[in-house]
């Protein structure tokens, strides 16, 4: 992929430019007067987002993350598609699907009257993916860059047969101390507790994490608070399409066994990931599609 190319297609004058990033990977690096961003079109991943009223960015990226072919980046937004967790069918096949470890394709970006600049990033179907997932599509992501950073997954069923998925905004946040960071949105919501053998259990009160976390909540709202007490900001999440949420940290053993993070990262992210996950299924029929949807906000 041509990074000089693609700047001079897409690239829009001291606000959206391509450039040579990580592994020789194509970044966009986007300046506007409301935040500045950094996109991987390897992956069709947001890896840096910090509107211009934050000190700190809104996203974890991890200073040991693989930039290299068949590899997921960890940090930032990875798009978990056409599945989410592991192969549904127990074929082998790469946990959280395949578009995660894939380049993407430069759709259009967008500067508005209001600021705002859009990037639209797509994917369709090939020999390859027909191989893994035997399905026709057409998959659209479209990140907002305002104050605010929205994303939205539109899946095109292209083909003649309809298709079941699950999928996620696999979202890194970065906070500054895990001990005082807290989820609020989920008290009395029923999760599936991935750490005890998939076990229903009821949340109480806010989310506190002081051990490994791996939850799928269910029949969640559309609004979920991260609160970051030790940098004294809140993270809003709202979403639209998703009826399940993740919340997911490492805790130290499984960080130690991870060597894309260092030993004592897992006290500076946590995941709070918009899904259709679990029984959470989206029956696409042919000729038709489906939209998830996050938007970020920091106060």
């Amino acid at each position: 992929m041509n990074i000089a190319q693609l700047d001079q297609n897409f690239g829009i004058a001291n606000t959206v430019k391509f450039i040579e990033g990580q592994g020789g990977l194509p970044f966009i690096q986007i300046h506007t007067d409301k935040a500045q961003a950094l996109i991987s079109v390897y992956a069709g991943q947001v890896l840096s987002f910090k509107p211009v009223s934050q000190e700190a960015d809104l996203m974890f990226l991890s200073t040991k993350a693989y930039y290299q072919a068949g590899k997921a980046i960890k940090g930032g937004v990875p798009i978990c598609w056409p599945w989410f967790g592991a192969d549904p069918e127990g074929k082998g096949r790469p946990a959280h699907g395949f578009v995660r470890n894939r380049m993407w394709d430069v759709i259009q970006t967008d500067l508005n009257s209001k600021g705002e600049v859009k990037v639209t990033l797509g994917l369709n179907d090939t020999p390859e993916t027909q191989a893994i997932w035997p399905y026709s599509f057409q998959l659209r992501l479209v990140i907002t860059i305002s104050e605010t950073l929205g994303l939205e997954l539109i899946t095109h069923n292209t083909g003649n047969q309809a298709f079941t998925i699950t999928q996620a905004f696999h979202t890194y946040f970065g906070v500054k101390d895990i001990h005082r960071a807290t989820v609020t949105g989920l008290d009395g919501k029923s999760y599936l507790d991935k750490v005890d053998a998939g076990q229903q259990k009821q949340q109480s009160g806010d989310v506190k994490i002081s051990s490994e976390v791996d939850r799928i909540y269910l029949d969640v709202s559309n609004e979920l608070t991260i609160h970051d007490a030790a940098m004294n900001r809140q993270i809003i999440i709202r979403s639209q399409g998703s009826q399940t949420a993740v919340v997911w940290n490492p805790w130290e053993k499984i960080a130690k066994e991870m060597a894309d993070l260092l030993d004592d990262d897992y006290l500076r992210l946590l995941c709070v990931e918009t899904t259709n996950a679990a029984a959470d299924t989206i029956l696409i029929q042919p000729g038709g599609q489906f939209s998830l949807i996050a938007h970020y906000q920091v106060k």
